[in-house]
């Protein structure tokens, strides 16, 4: 029986319940964030609760903790989970909280938002099964005009990633007119002539944490990249196709549409960036 944090209470899960009238339960009001625990340790929580606290200003809801605040809170509950050298993530989850009526605007302000953590199991691919390389869709981009949010609502999201596995594919890449923007929970990178691209941030792209490592890792060993606006017809030009994510890590795409990407196999520079990319965790776990 895992513990959680709810609201003040660190408690069963099986305890843990919320209002019908929340307003995240009636409208999707709120924002969330997913932080992986490697070996027990956080990994790159500060970037984390940096996007949350964008995140929460984007919706204008005050974030209840300061940032050392969420730290004991998380902290805690692995304690009380006894998570000490086990891999997991965490999910924190704020919303604006239980009004005493269903109506649009904003509740009172002293009404106190809705603060859920809890424990997920992380089981990343691992490189043996990275490297064999995943499966992937396109598919039209139905969200909204504030992806750069991290909001609960995600429904778009979910009739995506569902169509994918229909298709016995691994994650369905957005398309917005004729242009490729994420994952449906990833961003997208390609490489073509050994540079690495990806597209730039904006309103359609939610700025992922693991996307910034790649980034300055990619930096830090010499490898150009560009951020750039990448067309349909140039992801599938890709000599190679990558998606990343906390869960996902660093993932290559080897067939889109049923259409084989580059030599059909992990490339070059994905097996040089993954290497780099495990060191960074074996560095962060042994401190």
């Amino acid at each position: 029986m895992s513990t959680v944090y709810l609201n003040g209470q660190f408690l069963p899960i099986e305890a843990a319940h919320i209002s019908p009238l929340d307003r995240g339960f009636l409208f999707g009001d709120g924002v969330y964030e997913v932080i992986s625990v490697y070996q027990g340790k956080l990994f790159h929580a500060q970037e984390h609760l940096d996007r949350l606290n964008r995140s929460l200003d984007a919706i204008r809801l005050s974030s209840p903790f300061q940032k050392d605040q969420w730290l004991s809170l998380i902290h805690e509950l692995l304690q009380r989970n006894q998570i000490t050298h086990q891999t997991k993530s965490i999910y924190l989850q704020i919303t604006r909280g239980t009004d005493t009526k269903r109506d649009h605007l904003f509740p009172s302000a002293d009404t106190a938002p809705t603060v859920f953590i809890f424990l997920m199991d992380l089981h990343p691919p691992g490189y043996e099964k990275l490297q064999q390389g995943f499966k992937a869709i396109t598919y039209p981009d139905h969200r909204w005009d504030c992806c750069h949010i991290k909001s609960i609502l995600l429904l778009p999201n979910i009739l995506a990633s569902q169509t994918a596995k229909d298709n016995q594919a691994t994650e369905a890449l957005l398309i917005r007119n004729g242009y490729v923007l994420e994952g449906a929970s990833s961003n997208v990178f390609i490489v073509k002539n050994n540079v690495l691209q990806t597209p730039p941030l904006g309103k359609f792209i939610l700025g992922g944490v693991i996307r910034d490592i790649v980034l300055e890792l990619a930096k830090q060993n010499h490898i150009q990249t560009q951020e750039t606006s990448i067309t349909q017809e140039a992801l599938f030009d890709a000599d190679e196709v990558w998606v990343t994510s906390s869960t996902r890590e660093i993932m290559p795409i080897i067939d889109i549409d049923h259409q084989q990407i580059g030599t059909g196999k992990s490339g070059p520079l994905w097996h040089r960036m993954i290497r780099y990319f495990h060191a960074l965790i074996n560095t962060s776990t042994s401190n």
